[in-house]
């Protein structure tokens, strides 16, 4: 039996690294794999970074169309996810120095709440801690928010951090510092 030749479809299991590889050599498949195994982590960061969600995944598309661009360039230093971290990271910011204002939080319909059991009242008070928190992590600066939501959300070490965000551990240590203690104090009535 003889076998057509023709561009493989990746395993599921294949590494990262090897499937970065093949697709900055070229395999659509390879970079689609990619896609799929970390377009739900990017897309709930940029979420967290930008606050809409179709801004969050227009973001995560132009990241992976950065990368798909600059996959030959790509060098192995970090892990591909933290690549594509530090890309979407960048996107998250590049379009937050650009969008206007946002809208002011009682223009914005509160989210229901997941669970039926739960009373009015304390669904309320659910509602207004999330929001509270909400507009604590909005008043950050960006390079604060972005740090401290790959830290506490996406549990990235630091090394990774200061590698997603340009700059170097100790930075990234002052930066979650700050906005730990900002967080704090913006949340202490709801202790």
């Amino acid at each position: 039996m003889t076998r057509q030749a023709g561009p493989a479809t990746p395993e599921p299991g294949l590494p990262d690294a090897l499937l970065a590889v093949r697709a900055g050599e070229g395999d659509e498949d390879a970079f689609a794999d990619l896609v799929r195994r970390h377009s739900r982590n990017l897309l709930m960061l940029a979420t967290h970074l930008l606050g809409d969600p179709r801004d969050a995944e227009e973001a995560v598309q132009d990241a992976f169309v950065s990368a798909w661009r600059r996959l030959p360039e790509f060098r192995h230093r970090a892990a591909f996810s933290t690549w594509m971290y530090r890309i979407t990271v960048n996107r998250c910011l590049n379009a937050r120095r650009h969008r206007l204002p946002p809208l002011p939080l009682d223009a914005v319909p509160d989210p229901a709440t997941e669970e039926p059991r739960s009373s009015p009242s304390r669904a309320v008070e659910q509602n207004a801690a999330v929001a509270a928190l909400a507009t604590a992590l909005g008043e950050l600066d960006a390079d604060q928010r972005a740090c401290w939501i790959l830290r506490e959300v996406h549990g990235l070490p630091y090394a990774e951090i200061a590698y997603v965000t340009g700059t170097r551990e100790e930075t990234v240590r002052g930066r979650l510092f700050r906005a730990r203690r900002s967080l704090k104090e913006a949340m202490a009535p709801w202790r």
